[in-house]
């Protein structure tokens, strides 16, 4: 039994004891196993990051937009007055394209949009625009800090122009786009006629996109009832009006001449967001290293090539693609532009050296990516006899954030790229967060030199914002919109 001074001396130091007893079992805990210790003591569970940032854990430090000044001004817009005269009001004609792509990619969702506008634009009907609805696993924001389910970002803040309500050319009264809320106002469901894609689309299979749009444009044009709603049935995978199967091959080239001439891409503008965005940034482009000893614009987009590095699920998506033997998307095929996805007649589809070709071109290793890096220089330089041109500023669209990415840097830097600057060095509010994809674009638009990639849908909507450069009269630039390939190309 323990003496009477030994029970007085517990008494008396009774909290020490326990305190000590349990900071030495804890810490006999955290010897045996750490991490789940370490979790079994948080005030709150850990989740895992959402699956779009894996590779990097990372999240962003602001909460999503509300864009609530942005969706007054689209609820505000002077075409949503029913009182208007014909063709807009109630008396207007309207179409929307509820088959249209959601819940994918934007660049995906992108080309669609203006080639839907400009249908309608073609048949005289206003465009319903919508809103984009991301795939909720490339969303920046984790399921829990998410306004909506799935997240959802207004047109508006992607881009400018005729397609989310802006004004058409002087003189020409086309009916404005309006947006879905008005659409539900001004077409009550039970004035709208529906065109169902499985009704339409059997008779177009495998034509050109030309033929395609014609269909569709006179039966929108001939249809007398004021509504129409375009929507998806039948067992079509890809029910879209124009669809994957026309932008995955050169039957879609014929619609180039008389898109890059319409309203839809002529009056395409960045967003106020974007632009802003841009402009806040451009201070990372000031360039670093020795001063050129010839003169050199104080333009940092004069001496810039921007290149689209993607990484990270994209290697899955190249074997993806090359099994299926995708060749390049969209306008990436136009013949005009340069380094062309062409193999030699030795190299045959589902063989280990095809798959290895299409992996050079789709998937660059680092010393490709220097190397052509170096050679878009040399090419740059060559286009301007007689008069020298820096390139000495690159502009890393990518969404690789490792140790790879710093290993590409420093080389490049070797091979004389001082400023460098990647999308993850942008400093940017929860509204460019949002828009982020629309800022990389805009960024290689005003790039002197862009390397693509011409199998991404990043890339292949690069030619429908270039059009903006050739249609507003300002200086062309050089320009390469394939990537695996490049080169110098003026548009």
């Amino acid at each position: 039994q323990l003496s009477h001074s030994a029970r007085a001396t517990f008494a008396r130091h009774k909290l020490q004891f326990i305190i000590g007893f349990t900071v030495a079992f804890i810490l006999l805990l955290f010897i045996a196993n750490p991490t789940k210790t370490y979790r079994r003591f948080l005030t709150r569970p850990v989740t895992e990051p959402p699956e779009v940032y894996k590779e990097t854990l990372s999240q962003p430090k602001v909460p999503p937009p509300t864009y609530a000044s942005l969706r007054k001004w689209e609820e505000n817009l002077p075409q949503h007055d029913l009182n208007l005269p014909f063709p807009e009001g109630k008396t207007g004609r309207y179409v929307k394209f509820s088959n249209q792509i959601v819940m994918l990619g934007w660049n995906n969702v992108f080309n669609e949009v203006l080639m839907n506008a400009h249908l309608a634009y073609a048949s005289k009907r206003s465009y319903v625009f919508q809103d984009y609805v991301w795939k909720p696993e490339y969303y920046p924001w984790p399921e829990n800090q998410r306004l909506q389910n799935p997240p959802r970002t207004p047109l508006g803040a992607l881009i400018g122009g005729s397609v989310i309500g802006g004004p058409f050319d002087e003189g020409d009264d086309a009916p404005r786009s309006v947006s879905e809320k008005y659409f539900d106002k001004v077409c009550p469901w039970h004035e709208r006629r529906f065109f169902k894609t499985g009704d339409v689309k059997p008779e177009l299979a495998w034509k050109n996109g030309d033929e395609i749009f014609d269909h569709w444009s006179k039966l929108l044009r001939d249809a007398p009832e004021r509504c129409i709603e375009i929507q998806a049935s039948g067992d079509d995978k890809f029910p879209q009006t124009f669809d994957l199967w026309l932008w995955g091959s050169d039957r879609v080239l014929p619609l180039w001449d008389s898109f890059s001439k319409s309203p839809t891409s002529r009056l395409l503008t960045t967003s106020p967001i974007v632009g802003a965005a841009v402009k806040r940034n451009e201070y990372l482009f000031l360039p670093r290293g020795p001063r050129p000893t010839y003169p050199v614009s104080p333009d940092p987009y004069t001496r810039m090539l921007a290149m689209h590095i993607r990484r990270g699920d994209f290697k899955g998506a190249c074997t993806h693609l090359a099994t299926w033997n995708s060749t390049f998307y969209s306008w990436n095929l136009m013949p005009q532009l340069p380094d062309r996805l062409i193999f030699p007649p030795n190299i045959v589809w589902n063989t280990t050296e095809y798959f290895e070709a299409h992996a050079e071109r789709c998937l660059p290793d680092m010393d490709l990516i220097i190397r052509k890096a170096k050679d878009s220089r040399d090419d740059y330089a060559k286009a301007s006899p007689g008069r020298r041109r820096a390139l000495d500023i690159m502009y890393l669209l990518t969404n690789d954030k490792g140790e790879w990415m710093d290993q590409l840097r420093a080389a490049l830097r070797k091979d004389g790229w001082n400023t460098i600057v990647t999308s993850n060095d942008l400093e940017l509010d929860s509204e460019g967060v949002d828009t982020n994809m629309a800022i990389d674009m805009e960024i290689a638009r005003k790039a002197a030199v862009f390397v693509g990639n011409g199998v991404s849908d990043s890339t292949y909507d690069l030619p429908n914002v270039l059009t903006q450069v050739a249609c507003s009269g300002r200086r062309s630039r050089a320009t390469s919109t394939t990537d695996v390939s490049l080169t110098v190309k003026s548009l």
